[in-house]
């Protein structure tokens, strides 16, 4: 398997990751969310896969959230956590370049830009969370505290 940005990342962190791959729906249009998907194809806890949405405050900064596949992000914490009083998400057709990754494959990790991150702190209730390795179909189980580390991120209550 050829290695992706967040791979290369973590390699020269020396942070331990383990890579699982899973069928990849290629239109990305699913009902019960990919998230939810992926965790059904690794046979993992839901909870334990954390997606990355981007958004674009009022003041024009992109921002990243992790959020896990149980939950839905509670706007109002949202903007007090980033300090903004507006947040949408970035659109799909804008994802690849400001990111470098297309929707279902977006990693925290190895952005075009280094964007403020926020991982939800339900993150630790895990001994390894899985997020996108930058790819549609790899996941990179990681600990929590190291994706983190790895991202310069700040845990926080994002929750609905």
């Amino acid at each position: 398997m050829k290695k992706t940005n967040a791979m290369r990342i973590l390699d020269g962190l020396n942070i331990k990751y383990e890579i699982q791959e899973y069928e990849a729906d290629t239109d990305h249009d699913l009902p019960k969310g990919a998230a939810n998907r992926t965790a059904e194809e690794l046979g993992i806890e839901a909870g334990s896969v954390f997606k990355t949405i981007v958004f674009r405050t009022d003041t024009k900064e992109i921002c990243v959230i992790c959020e896990s596949a149980e939950f839905e992000i509670n706007p109002k914490k949202a903007r007090t956590v980033i300090g903004c009083k507006e947040i949408n998400t970035v659109k799909p057709e804008e994802l690849l370049s400001i990111t470098g990754y297309i929707r279902g494959g977006c990693s925290p990790l190895g952005m075009k830009k280094k964007f403020r991150t926020f991982i939800d702190e339900t993150a630790l209730l895990y001994d390894k969370i899985h997020i996108s390795a930058g790819q549609r179909g790899i996941q990179i189980s990681i600990n929590p505290e190291d994706l983190i580390k790895a991202t310069d991120a700040t845990l926080c209550d994002l929750t609905l």
